[in-house]
């Protein structure tokens, strides 16, 4: 649970983190109901890295990078 809401974090996901709170504090402002449990939707959704629609709104996960292996040569006589 803890790798969920603390790894591979991006501009896309604080990005709706962000209008999720704000959708919230909105919904908290206008003291709507529905439009809170839409906030609270939002919000959590970045939180948990969860996505939409079969998946297709989470961001994959950053591939780490691969070094090249140094080959070492025999001679064969």
């Amino acid at each position: 649970m803890k790798q969920a809401i603390f790894r591979n974090w991006n501009l896309v996901r604080l990005l709706r983190l962000i209008m999720g709170i704000a959708i919230t504090v909105q919904a908290v402002m206008m003291k709507d109901v529905l439009f809170g449990i839409a906030g609270i939707l939002f919000t959590i959704m970045p939180l948990f890295n969860i996505g939409c629609a079969a998946g297709n709104c989470a961001v994959p996960p950053v591939k780490e990078k691969s070094f090249t292996k140094e080959t070492v040569y025999e001679e064969v006589v």
